[in-house]
């Protein structure tokens, strides 16, 4: 079956804003999917999980936090070449702890201005802009 018949990748995804607005960022490894470019946290949905049980347990995985407050952003199909993905987007308002790159990522805050300065997968510019004319 090709890539472009298969089921698209569910993925969870979390546009993080602290108390100065700022949105947390992570770099993707170099010898993933996209590898080298710069994405908001979050990970695949797993069967039986709901979009927002896959949030919390991805970015407590990946960044030690503890999600307290999210809604629903918007949501993204796009086909890469190899691969089909559905973005379920998040914003997470608030939550507890202290981000950290927990699977060695670097990670950083930064405005919705300078989103645009990053690199970031093709189909995360739908997020960039949608965060950008939430904030800016």
């Amino acid at each position: 079956m090709s890539a472009k018949s298969s089921q698209p990748l569910h993925v969870a995804v979390g546009v993080i804003l602290d108390h100065q607005q700022q949105i947390l960022i992570a770099l993707r490894p170099h010898d993933t999917h996209q590898g080298g470019f710069w994405e908001f946290p979050g990970g695949k949905v797993e069967a039986g999980e709901v979009v927002q049980q896959a949030l919390n347990r991805e970015l407590f995985e990946e960044l030690g936090l503890t999600v307290r407050v999210c809604s629903p952003l918007i949501e993204i199909r796009h086909q890469y070449s190899d691969k089909a993905v559905f973005l379920d987007v998040w914003w997470v308002e608030q939550f507890s702890g202290e981000p950290s790159g927990k699977e060695g990522q670097p990670i950083k805050w930064v405005s919705a201005d300078d989103l645009s300065n990053y690199p970031f997968p093709e189909a995360n510019q739908e997020i960039i802009v949608a965060v950008q004319n939430a904030l800016c």
